[in-house]
């Protein structure tokens, strides 16, 4: 990942106070370990748990920071995705940085309208024709959706990754837009940059 202009002092701040945690579980579960009445496999889940979440936390500090210098919008478009994954309506956004996207995008339907949470919800409401392929954001407008991008050839079997999080990393591995994945089928919200997929928890706008 490139250099980002972001604060840093909060989220280490943050994953130190989680680190601490992890220390503190882990030397709990050592002082148990020849307690046979102590349930170890607990005490790793929650430790895993603890990981997991330090994952997520870093993950959606870094899509804020790349997100940040190429649209004002991002309240609106976290506030978005929030609501599509609590709904599980399935979404593809793809935020254009400084790479064009005219040969690798095949064009759908043009909107060229400003940025809105209610715009964007609309068009990725279930049934609505253009809810299954992808919206393309530039700076603070969306220029088009029900787009469909190039499919990643790799080889995803372990992974079973859907249609959407392929075409999310195929488009990243030739340019470097930014893709957020909304899952249908779990709510579940990941970013693709640079042909890589990211989890990421979003958390309301303060």
């Amino acid at each position: 990942m490139d250099s980002l202009d972001c604060d840093f002092a909060p989220m280490k701040e943050a994953l130190k106070k989680d680190i601490h945690q992890v220390i503190s579980a882990l030397q709990g579960s050592l002082e148990q370990i020849e307690d046979e009445q102590d349930d170890l496999f607990y005490h790793l889940q929650c430790i895993k748990e603890v990981f997991l979440n330090i994952e997520l936390k870093a993950a959606t500090f870094y899509l804020n920071c790349y997100l940040a210098p190429f649209t004002e919008k991002y309240e609106a478009l976290s506030a978005c995705i929030q609501n599509m994954s609590k709904q599980r309506h399935g979404g593809l956004v793809v935020v254009q940085r400084e790479d064009s996207l005219d040969r690798l995008v095949k064009q759908g339907v043009s909107i060229k309208a400003e940025l809105t949470q209610a715009l964007l919800e609309s068009i990725f409401y279930p049934g609505n024709p253009l809810h299954d392929g992808a919206v393309v954001i530039n700076q603070n407008d969306i220029l088009s959706a029900a787009n469909v991008l190039p499919l990643s050839e790799r080889n995803f079997e372990n992974q079973k990754l859907g249609t959407r999080h392929r075409a999310a990393i195929g488009l990243t591995e030739q340019c470097d837009a930014l893709v957020l994945v909304v899952s249908e089928e779990s709510g579940r919200v990941s970013f693709a940059y640079e042909g890589r997929l990211y989890p990421i928890t979003m958390q309301e706008p303060g």
